[in-house]
């Protein structure tokens, strides 16, 4: 038995903890209905092996190579298109929602008058609005506006992850060395000079890690709308899945496989080289 002086102080605490983590899981998990009794039902499992049996070998047609050379461009045009549109919006977003510029953070030590507040709260109400409502939903939403195609895709992208890019370049600027920006600011420059020559030169390294990452999950994201019709090789992936067609599905799975790490492959380069 363990000496007083020898127990984890924190052994109550951690066992309370896990205690109340387990509670709470449990109804979770009876309100999702989780089951995996259909995992083993004989009809299920037969279906499933026999759609798998056609996974080997990939299919190699020419034609179909063809179609999946143009999805694949496809899939990479809706993510690098959406992160451009993205962009466009994030930076003027997250300058209006940062305090980072205010010039009340320079002249009042810091405590912003409600006139900032009142330009600062619509912006961050904005990004809140933006990325609150996922991708996929916008992408259906475009796609009943403009139709099937990848216009649906990048448009759904570009709305969703402006939200996301607008909040953190926000709070990147915030978190940085905040001093040259107030200095060029109490000297009587711009904001956007403060920003590019005093808030930039410190923020850029983060930004570019973030814009990256948030770039791959572009590509990731843009396959699964393309299931609601936004395009590229999801939308592929889904119409040989309902006609069965395993073979197919495996190239498709097997390239947006070597997509995702030629991405992962691009990002650890950019890191490196800006980094």
């Amino acid at each position: 038995m363990l000496k007083p002086a020898q127990r984890d102080p924190a052994a109550l605490p951690r066992l309370l903890i896990a205690t109340l983590a387990i509670l709470l899981l449990w109804p979770g998990m009876q309100l999702s209905e989780l089951s995996f009794k259909g995992l083993f039902n004989e009809d299920n499992a037969a279906s499933v092996s026999g759609f798998l049996a056609d996974f080997w070998p990939p299919a190699d047609s020419a034609y179909f190579l063809q179609l999946l050379f143009k999805a694949t461009l496809e899939t990479l045009a809706i993510a690098t298109a959406g992160m451009s549109l993205a962009l466009l919006l994030a930076l003027p977003a997250s300058l209006l929602a940062s305090r980072a510029l205010s010039l009340s953070a320079v002249h009042r030590e810091g405590q912003p008058t409600w006139g900032a507040r009142l330009l600062r709260w619509p912006a961050r109400g904005l990004l809140i609005v933006l990325r609150s409502i996922p991708e996929i939903v916008w992408a259906l939403l475009f796609v009943r506006a403009v139709g099937l195609g990848p216009t649906a895709g990048v448009m759904a992208i570009a709305i969703t992850y402006s939200g996301m890019l607008g909040k953190v370049y926000a709070e990147i600027y915030e978190s940085v060395d905040q001093r040259p920006a107030r200095a060029l600011l109490a000297a009587g420059s711009s904001r956007l000079a403060a920003w590019a020559y005093g808030l930039l030169p410190n923020a850029a390294g983060e930004m570019l890690s973030y814009t990256v990452y948030r770039w791959e999950c572009a590509i990731r994201a843009s396959v699964v709308m393309g299931f609601v019709g936004a395009g590229g090789l999801g939308q592929q992936i889904d119409l040989s899945m309902r006609m069965f067609a395993g073979a197919e599905v495996s190239s498709m799975l097997l390239t947006f496989l070597l997509l995702v790490l030629l991405a992962d492959l691009l990002s650890r380069l950019l890191r490196r080289q800006f980094l």
